[in-house]
């Protein structure tokens, strides 16, 4: 995969990740807040970004969105083949949402 290749898919997920957080945003704010792991500024401004903000944000070659865990534990829990994968998912969410909000600075 040369250089270029990467940067479009870059885009191209940042992209669908700006509009699908704007969306949930939109539906449920709480809810979007808590599964994007933002806080109450960031929503905002993602809430009210303009088409052509998302399409500025989006060509950046810096992928926007990231794995909410870098936790060994949390990682084997959501991958888990377990009978009771419905729990370890559970186990999974209790854990990353004790985690602290990242802010953008």
């Amino acid at each position: 995969m040369d250089t270029n290749q990467i940067l479009g898919e870059i885009k191209e997920i940042n992209l669908g990740y700006i509009l699908l957080a704007q969306r949930m945003l939109r539906e449920d704010k709480v809810s979007a807040m808590y599964r994007l792991g933002i806080g109450q500024d960031v929503a905002e401004i993602i809430e009210n970004l303009t088409s052509s903000q998302i399409l500025k944000m989006a060509a950046s070659n810096t992928l926007l969105c990231r794995f909410r865990f870098d936790d060994r534990l949390i990682a084997e829990l959501l991958t888990s083949h377990s009978r009771d994968h419905a729990a370890s998912l559970s186990h999974a969410a209790i854990l990353m949402a004790g985690q602290s909000v990242e802010t953008i600075v």
